[in-house]
């Protein structure tokens, strides 16, 4: 499941020393296999970006104009190579801190031969802030992001006001902030954020959920919450302004 929560500020103790501020993912460690491991070492330096390169010219990384999505929280981006592979002429940039996950994507990059798929491995917020320019992307893609079902963990979410403002700057007009969530609760906290923030439109026809689009592949935490007898809930919500 993809780790995101909302960010926020560092804590100031009494000491003086900043306690580290509460990111938008939990890092997770894990073993990587010969084929993660071989995606990291020979795909990084193709396709990996750092934040170190400041805001993006897409044109120029790319090398071309094409429709943009991006994905936080891509997991082991089976769902993110099943997309870039059926839509070569859109570019994709995915943001995931698992490092599994990343050496995973990209092994399946180089095995693919695809060139239209950059990663970032750090915070989604400070990617958003401070690499991708306003107006620059025709999708963002939130696909079963940590629920922090806990009551008191709810305020971790990243679907908050703040979050819906800072993917409206980024998006073109017109385009599209999907989610998908398999936690009933999270779903609802979604549509009723989203449903009052600023500059949206609801797609579903009337104005809760949307079906699953062909366009969204199926993954593991999808099938995981059909056997538990979960829902899915996908919302799509357009920029106007």
């Amino acid at each position: 499941m993809n780790d995101v929560n909302e960010n926020q500020q560092p804590e100031q103790p009494e000491d003086g020393q900043p306690r580290r501020a509460i990111r938008s993912f939990v890092m997770r460690a894990g073993r990587m296999t010969e084929g993660q491991q071989r995606g990291v070492e020979k795909g990084w330096p193709l396709f990996g970006l750092s934040l170190a390169g400041g805001l993006l010219d897409l044109d120029q990384v790319f090398g071309r104009q094409a429709p943009r999505t991006l994905e936080i929280g891509f997991g082991m981006g089976h769902s993110l190579l099943e997309m870039a592979q059926a839509a070569p002429e859109q570019d994709f940039i995915g943001i995931e801190v698992h490092r599994p996950g990343v050496g995973a994507l990209l092994n399946g990059v180089l095995n693919a031969g695809l060139e239209n798929v950059r990663v970032y491995d750090c915070d989604a917020i400070e990617v958003l802030n401070q690499a991708i320019p306003d107006g620059s992307l025709d999708r963002l893609l939130l696909f079963f992001p940590d629920p922090w079902h806990k009551k008191k963990h709810n305020k971790r979410r990243i679907v908050q006001p703040a979050f819906a403002e800072l993917v409206r700057r980024k998006l073109r007009i017109g385009g599209v902030l999907h989610m998908a969530t398999d936690w009933e609760h999270y779903a609802e906290q979604m549509l009723e954020v989203m449903s009052v923030a600023p500059g949206y439109r609801n797609q579903a026809a009337d104005g809760t959920f949307i079906p699953r689009p062909d366009e969204r592949p199926i993954t593991k935490f999808e099938k995981r919450g059909e056997r538990l007898g979960h829902g899915v809930w996908d919302l799509k919500f357009e920029r106007i302004d």
